[in-house]
């Protein structure tokens, strides 16, 4: 035997013989004289040993050990080579294949924006990561506090949610309702882009967050007049020329990634953990929303960072002076997509609703450019839920016209004043045929008559005894698109009714009331000029005519009951 020293070569070895079942004893214990050939010997034995199951296992089969590209030898001691590594081919060879099945099972997807990578088609490796699969219980609440439970894919968008509820609750399918991501406690809330997962918004929300289905007609009003959106002295380019964008490339502006357009002007900034704010010269850029720290300088070293676009979302503050002190009535917050506290929020607020709705509206268009306005253009691209199809029953501005039906064959009316005389020869028209129904006999119970002071109660745009302070949150909460409307009973004449009108973005308010002629009871507005035998016609006739109001009655204000 030899005399071994203590060395660092041998302090490996009590690991190494345990893991091949060899009694083992701590090097501080061995003897003075070692038996190394004995200990070899033992080794080899156990190495034998091992190799010989193996062996026997895959007698009848290919080895997948191979050495050097050659297969194994069939002796056990020519089997294994300390000196010399051993590579297992065969299973580098199927993690090799999968990887390449995995690859050629994918489709060449097209790249939207090839400028950016610089290749016309998705590899896998530029490809997001799974989504996550199975189902998901998710809990949406109507206006009236109402919820109802809903079980979806965990690829569900909120266009397909809104398609759901509109088939489950019988509403008409006009691309106007919405999915609202509310925090009561925080007094914020924002409507749920068409392409976002619902699955994903409802893991970044806190326990009293809740989704709200309701009406928003100005989701998409950008597209739909984007030269009248903007105020002139808010848009500019980013370079220090400070020269203004020309109004017929609004639009391209906004949509086109290359371009750098941004939204400039005063607004009140909440400093963070305090309640004080202060007057900014704000900078709403793609790449972030900044603050001047010297008056309205562009330059770079004035400019500092107030929020991030990327992984932040922009919300309405419903409870902005109450909780937050806010100077105005229209602030609006951008919060990160995260669960966050009050104090992590940043509040902004502006000066009128024209402005906040502007300065919402660039954020939403700078952070998700296309493809917001891929959602409002091709609403048809949602995906088909196969166990139903929901019917389209909208009505557009554009198809009611003012007709004249007293010849052979109607034609359109395109003079203003000749549609409301005709408009007022209609209604003289209904009160003929109301007298002659009462001279056939007894009213029956479905007699017009008796109809016309209840039957307005069914239709969508009626709400009965609402306050006039509750019919401007539901047009604040709906769009404040001109157009929008709902009718109520008047607070201070019992027998009378009120129209409330959204126009340029204000609430204005007509009473509608009773008048008597020869016995029957009509409705107007315009005293008497133009008279009504109920609601219900009086709301289809300003629906085609504009008469004494601002502008035409195109949006119901809707509430739905799930």
């Amino acid at each position: 035997g030899r005399h071994l020293g203590h060395n660092s070569e041998l302090s490996k070895l009590p690991s190494t013989i345990d893991s091949l079942g060899v009694t083992s004893v701590p090097l501080n214990q061995w003897p003075d004289d070692v038996d190394l050939e004995a200990l070899v010997n033992d080794m080899n034995s156990s190495f034998e040993s091992l190799y010989s199951t193996c062996s026997s296992v895959q007698s009848e089969s290919v080895p997948l050990l191979q050495h050097n590209g050659q297969h194994s030898p069939t002796s056990p001691k020519q089997r294994l080579r300390r000196s010399q590594p051993m590579h297992i081919l065969a299973v580098r060879r199927l993690q090799e294949e999968e990887q390449q099945l995995r690859t050629s099972s994918l489709p060449a997807i097209p790249n939207p924006f090839p400028e950016l990578s610089g290749s016309p088609v998705l590899s896998p490796g530029s490809l997001p990561p799974c989504q996550p699969s199975g189902t998901y219980i998710i809990n949406i609440f109507s206006e009236d506090g109402m919820g109802k439970v809903v079980e979806i894919p965990a690829d569900m968008t909120a266009r397909d949610l809104c398609q759901l509820l509109v088939y489950k609750s019988h509403c008409v399918d006009d691309n106007s309702w919405a999915l609202v991501e509310h925090h009561p406690l925080l007094g914020l809330e924002r409507c749920l882009e068409d392409h976002e997962l619902v699955v994903q918004v409802q893991a970044s929300m806190t326990s009293e967050g809740r989704f709200l289905f309701r009406k928003n007609y100005a989701k998409y009003e950008f597209f739909r007049n984007p030269l009248n959106f903007f105020p002139e002295h808010m848009v500019a380019w980013c370079q220090e020329t400070n020269g203004a964008i020309p109004p017929s490339q609004l639009l391209q502006n906004f949509l086109n990634s290359s371009s750098c357009p941004e939204i400039q002007g005063f607004l009140y900034v909440k400093e963070m953990g305090r309640k004080s704010w202060k007057k900014l010269y704000v900078f709403l850029r793609r790449s972030g929303l900044y603050f001047s720290t010297k008056g309205t300088s562009k330059e770079p070293r004035h400019l500092q960072l107030l929020a991030d676009l990327e992984d932040s979302n922009v919300f309405t503050v419903t409870t902005g002076k109450k909780l937050h002190s806010a100077p105005t009535d229209y602030e609006f917050c951008i919060k990160p997509n995260k669960r966050t506290e009050l104090k992590e929020l940043r509040m902004l607020c502006t000066e009128d609703e024209q402005s906040r709705t502007s300065w919402m509206t660039a954020f939403r268009l700078f952070k998700y450019g296309i493809v917001l306005y891929q959602n409002y253009k091709i609403p048809q691209q949602r995906k088909t839920l196969s166990h139903f199809s929901t019917p389209v029953r909208s009505v557009s501005e554009n198809s009611l016209v003012a007709m004249d039906f007293s010849g052979r064959i109607g034609r359109v009316i395109d003079n203003p004043l000749e549609a409301q005389s005709a408009a007022m020869e209609e209604g003289y028209a209904w009160r003929k045929r109301s007298q002659r129904m009462n001279i056939l006999g007894s009213p029956s119970p479905l007699h017009p008559c008796l109809l016309s002071s209840v039957i307005h109660r069914t239709q969508l745009w009626f709400h009965g005894r609402i306050t006039r302070e509750e019919s401007h949150r539901m047009i604040h909460q709906q769009g404040q698109v001109d157009g929008l409307f709902l009718l109520r009973d008047s607070q201070s004449n019992p027998k009378a009714f009120v129209l409330t009108l959204c126009h340029h973005q204000k609430i204005k308010h007509f009473q509608i009331l009773p008048c008597e002629e020869d016995g029957q009871i009509f409705f107007s507005l315009d005293d008497g000029s133009t008279k009504f035998t109920d609601l219900i016609q009086l709301v289809e006739f300003y629906q085609l005519n504009r008469g004494v109001l601002p502008c035409k009655l195109k949006h119901p204000c809707t509430l739905v009951a799930l």
